[in-house]
């Protein structure tokens, strides 16, 4: 059976205490993954598994470190919080920034109190960029600049994914052949690099499995639905949220900074309702924010799907076929097997 990736006790991130493991012939600690699609039940499965094996959730969700954001990420409820630890979840306000190496250092500082407390890690979330940093470490190249990022989001949307994949193809060709031009944060990234270090992405060494150690198996899972059966389920959580109070969040949001934070209000969800807040809020402007919003939400789904088939620790397992009781308890059982 595949032990997935492990952390290294030399690493000096770990703290004295998780040190001391390796002192003692303990098995290694297991820290469970669940990622897959929007609109799988993915809180709902981490909550049965919770229960089962006193575990705590890390979120691994973009948005869900934003306080405020409750609606439009889908949270676990405040009850569900009480009943079950949640980390990474209302860290920050709407107007901060947060990225992927914040949520490293958040996520990990979360895994050693976890731990200490002998309780199981169970990372749970869709984002595939942050998950990916978790299990190899965070990429290695400069940090992110807000305004160049910012500048760069708009005229990939003004010019298209096309003119900005060729312009990487000629400053970067070995980086540009190993993605695609859908890979929308990826090309971004990569132009952002260049122009900040003069270096191109594929000669920035790479976080590898080998340099992390045996400390930690890594229980990984991707769970999905069949693409009709999913986008069905999409379209319907995108109308429980219209109905649950999208709109009057973002407006809350968007006095609190919102529109600060470019990452947040281009998110999928706030940024079509910016856009509709903006419009004359027509009856035919409403369709298309609730049709845009939809569609936002199938391509990430699309999306998601790409990218874990690139992971390859992760299990995949058909919702279709199974009740997510049945699902929880396959999880279960193969996090006791050693």
């Amino acid at each position: 059976m595949n032990q997935g990736v492990v952390y290294d006790h030399r690493d000096a991130r770990f703290p004295k205490e998780l040190k001391e493991l390796k002192k003692t012939p303990v098995k290694k600690k297991k820290v469970l993954v669940i990622a897959g699609p929007t609109s799988t039940g993915k809180t709902h499965l981490s909550l049965i598994i919770s229960k089962a094996i006193a575990g705590e959730v890390i979120s691994c969700d973009s948005m869900q470190v934003y306080q405020g954001t409750d609606i439009g990420t889908a949270k676990a409820t405040h009850e569900e919080r009480e009943a079950i630890p949640h980390h990474l979840i209302d860290l920050c306000k709407i107007e901060e920034s947060f990225n992927v190496v914040n949520f490293y250092n958040e996520a990990i500082s979360s895994l050693h109190e976890i731990l200490l407390r002998d309780k199981t890690p169970i990372l749970v979330g869709g984002a595939g960029f942050y998950i990916h940093a978790f299990l190899y470490g965070p990429p290695k190249g400069p940090p992110a600049n807000p305004e160049l990022r910012s500048r760069l989001e708009e005229d990939f949307d003004k010019f298209g994914p096309e003119m900005f994949y060729e312009k990487l193809q000629q400053l970067d060709p070995d980086y540009a052949s190993s993605i695609t031009v859908q890979d929308r944060h990826k090309v971004i990234r990569a132009l952002e690099i260049i122009s900040l270090t003069g270096r191109k992405v594929s000669e920035i060494p790479k976080p590898s499995q080998e340099d992390l150690s045996r400390e930690i198996d890594f229980r990984c899972w991707f769970v999905y639905y069949p693409k009709p059966i999913l986008y069905k389920r999409i379209e319907e959580r995108c109308d429980k949220m219209i109905e649950n109070g999208l709109v009057e969040e973002v407006i809350r949001l968007r006095e609190e900074g919102l529109e600060g934070n470019s990452s947040a209000a281009r998110s999928i969800g706030y940024r079509q309702c910016l856009e509709y807040l903006d419009s004359e809020k027509t009856p035919e402007d409403w369709e298309h924010f609730v049709s845009s919003f939809k569609r936002a939400s199938r391509r990430y789904a699309k999306r998601q799907f790409t990218w874990f088939r690139k992971e390859s620790l992760f299990r995949w397992l058909d919702l279709s076929k199974m009740t997510l009781e049945e699902a929880a308890e396959i999880m279960i059982q193969d996090f006791h097997q050693n």
